[in-house]
């Protein structure tokens, strides 16, 4: 190693210490929280179980599949307990609480939550592959959905991650959110509640928001934005946070590509149909169609030269 790196090594290691007051870190002192990798790694594990065989290396076992999936659900409630323990007691020091409870029990009860909605949220999975394949007329078989479509892996970890959002778990919805963002391009909170038969197809860059409330059989395209109109401040300018921001779709709603829908007290009523680039921040009526005028395009021909 060059001198010149060697002498400045101890002042910048000594300067960018986590025992100096380092804004954010995770070391083995306190809390110790789990790091991303480790609640990614738990999230594949919980992928696995809804889709046995499909996202890893190798087809399940099938002559001892029940005891191969007990072992798994048991390894992966054990890590995800103790992740989500270490997520709690955090926000307990974060938020400074007094009477906020044993962490432990917290996790045991969120993580056994989430275990007994699981054969719910497959359920619900099976229903998005169904409007999917149905949806889609370049889709060939339900399995090419599961192994390859974006939207079917966003929405799995999305109904994953809204469980433990809603047992108040913190940090690890999010982590897990911003995972399947970073992978799939479609950005939706752990917060949003979002019917059965959603298809997101081709899906780069859709984002829904936290309090956005979806209905049943509802399809969005690409660049679709369910977000908030603007965010409320209280008396000293601070955001006010736990207040409904981002619209409601009913039932049977189709959004296309690059719609952006905002604000918490609009709804797009079901069996609606809403056109491409619209900008909306107010309700539409149930059976409405919305659409921007068509454009009429300047079109300039090439000149023929004189040979």
């Amino acid at each position: 190693m060059e001198s010149w790196i060697e002498e400045r090594l101890p002042h910048l290691a000594h300067e960018l210490s986590p025992c100096r007051n380092c804004p954010v870190a995770n070391t083995e002192k306190s809390i110790n929280l789990p790091g991303q990798q480790a609640v990614v790694a738990v999230l594949e594990r919980l992928i696995g179980l809804l889709f046995p065989g499909c996202h890893g290396h190798e087809p399940m076992p099938h002559e001892n599949a029940d005891q191969t999936m007990r072992r798994v659900l048991g390894e992966t409630a054990t890590q995800l307990a103790d992740q989500a323990r270490r997520a709690f007691a955090y926000q307990c020091e974060h938020d400074k609480c007094t009477d906020c409870g044993d962490c432990r029990k917290r996790a045991v009860a969120a993580v056994s939550a989430l275990l007994d909605e699981l054969p719910g949220i497959r359920g619900m999975l099976q229903e998005d592959i169904v409007a999917a394949y149905e949806g889609d007329p370049a889709a060939r078989s339900t399995m090419e959905i599961v192994m390859s479509y974006p939207g079917i892996y966003a929405i799995a970890v999305q109904r994953l991650a809204h469980a433990l959002y809603r047992a108040g778990v913190p940090l690890i919805p999010r982590v897990m959110g911003e995972f399947a963002h970073t992978r799939t391009g479609i950005d939706i909170h752990p917060g949003a509640r979002i019917g059965p038969g959603f298809f997101i197809d081709h899906g780069t860059g859709v984002v829904i928001g936290e309090t956005c409330v979806i209905g049943t059989r509802v399809k969005l395209y690409q660049g679709v934005t369910l977000g908030a109109l603007s965010f409320a401040k209280d008396a000293d300018g601070k955001l006010v946070k736990g207040i409904k921001r981002h619209p409601n779709v009913e039932d049977r709603v189709v959004i296309y590509a690059g719609a952006t829908i905002l604000g918490g007290d609009t709804t797009i009523g079901h069996d609606s149909v809403i056109g491409a680039n619209v900008w909306l921040i107010h309700s539409v009526a149930p059976h409405s169609k919305v659409y921007n005028q068509e454009p009429k395009p300047f079109i300039k021909e090439k000149t023929k030269t004189a040979e």
